[in-house]
């Protein structure tokens, strides 16, 4: 065991790996969970199996056509939602961390891992027979996380500037 009265540095370094893996470790366990996604294992005709079953279920007289565009829909909003909480995380890392670039430049830098993310996911897909590329879900999953930095930019500058109330 390392005597932290010895080697005062061995607690700071502790402590900035825990916060570290703090700050970092959710993002990359979500990057791999949309690696994983991007597998056969979210595709069409498996997510088919557990959504447009009890949909028709639900909803006995709705047609097929019907049925098969809330499927996609739903599948639409998922890319939606994943990188929203994509960016949601890379801000949450980018903001608080230590290197002044990733701090003060968090917003353009999350975007940028999204992006690049949401391309290089989209790479993957074209390698997965049951799936493929493309550029409309680049924009999907673009927008999801844009929409969610553009929501946390708003909510951390009314927490940092609040509006002065003039009392009359």
């Amino acid at each position: 065991m390392i005597d932290e009265e010895a080697f005062p540095a061995a607690g700071i370094k502790s402590a900035t790996s825990k916060n570290r893996l703090w700050r970092y470790g959710p993002l990359v366990v979500w990057a791999a969970l949309i690696f994983i996604g991007s597998s056969s294992i979210l595709s069409g005709s498996n997510t088919s199996a557990f959504l447009v079953q009890p949909m028709h279920w639900l909803f006995p007289t709705a047609s097929d056509s019907t049925i098969q565009l809330a499927h996609l829909l739903i599948r639409k909003a998922g890319h939606l939602t994943e990188y929203a909480i994509l960016a949601w995380l890379a801000a949450r890392a980018f903001r608080t961390s230590s290197n002044e670039l990733l701090h003060y430049r968090w917003f353009l830098v999350a975007l940028i891992l999204v992006v690049l993310y949401s391309l290089s996911d989209e790479f993957h897909q074209s390698f997965v027979p049951s799936r493929g590329a493309s550029l409309y879900d680049c924009m999907i999953d673009t927008v999801g996380g844009l929409t969610m930095l553009s929501l946390l930019a708003v909510r951390w500058n009314s927490v940092r500037n609040p509006r002065v109330s003039k009392r009359n």
